[in-house]
This record gives structure tokens, C-alpha cells and sequence, in this order.
């Protein structure tokens, strides 16, 4: 292979709200973690065994809006991205973290939009009578 590749895919469940940064001149960052998980039976016990890994993303400007906008703790979602290493000092201790920075993200699970749908659902029918197409279903499956 000639060269080298740096990428990403993860479906994960968000463990926290977006939390974001704004700069001059319009710019923004926002932040969350997500959460991976395995699970698998141990064969000695019995006993079914979960394993969660956490991922410290990161989304940029417009991606990073329309996360903030529609995106809460427990969402799943499903992102394409870039590892990036990250360090710094906090008094005088050397700090370090890895990153997903993230290109392409698809929601899997919206709880804002589940909300919205449940208020909608528990609001009273409309008196519009329903169509004949709904009732006339002689589709053999």
C-alpha cells in the first residue's frame, strides 16, 4: 500500500448533551462523548458480560450546530471520522486525549423528534375521515 489511512465508524449512544464552543468570526466547535458497547456470554459462568468503551468526538461549525440543535444524551447516532491526538499541560501534569473528529454523521435515534411525535400521538384524533385507499388493502401479504 502506498499510503496511509486515518479513519473511523462508530455507532454509539451519546452520554451526554453537546457542549459547544463559539469563536470570532463565526467559527464553532462542539464536543460530546459517545459510548460503544460489546456484549458477549462468559462460557465458564454463564453470566452475560458487557463491555463500554467511551469516545471523546468532536464536530466543527455547521455540523456542530445541527448537532446541538437536534442531538441529546441517549441518541444514537453513526459517525465517519479522523483519530487526532491531543495534548496539553494542566498544572504542570501533562494531559492527553484522543479524538474522533468527525466528517459525516447520520442520526440513528432522535429523542427530540420521538418527543415531539409522542405530543403529536396524545394530542385528540382529527375528525377528518380516513381515506379509501387505507381501507381497501387486498395486498395478499
Amino acid at each position: 500500500m502506498a499510503g496511509t489511512i486515518n479513519k473511523v465508524i462508530l455507532i454509539g449512544n451519546l452520554g451526554d448533551d453537546v457542549k459547544m464552543h463559539y469563536f470570532d468570526g463565526g467559527n464553532s466547535i462542539g464536543r460530546f462523548p459517545i459510548a460503544t458497547s460489546e456484549t458477549y456470554t462468559n462460557r465458564q459462568t454463564g453470566e452475560k458480560v458487557t463491555n463500554t468503551d467511551w469516545h471523546n468526538i468532536v464536530v466543527k461549525n455547521k455540523l456542530a450546530e445541527i448537532c446541538e440543535k437536534y442531538l441529546t444524551k441517549g441518541d444514537k447516532i453513526y459517525i465517519e471520522g479522523k483519530l487526532k491526538n491531543r495534548q496539553w499541560e494542566q498544572d504542570g501534569v501533562k494531559r492527553y486525549a484522543t479524538e474522533v473528529h468527525v466528517s459525516e454523521m447520520t442520526m440513528l435515534s432522535n429523542k427530540k423528534n420521538e418527543n415531539n411525535a409522542m405530543a403529536q400521538q396524545n394530542q385528540e384524533p382529527s375528525s377528518q375521515p380516513k381515506s379509501m385507499v387505507e381501507d381497501e388493502d387486498d395486498l395478499p401479504f
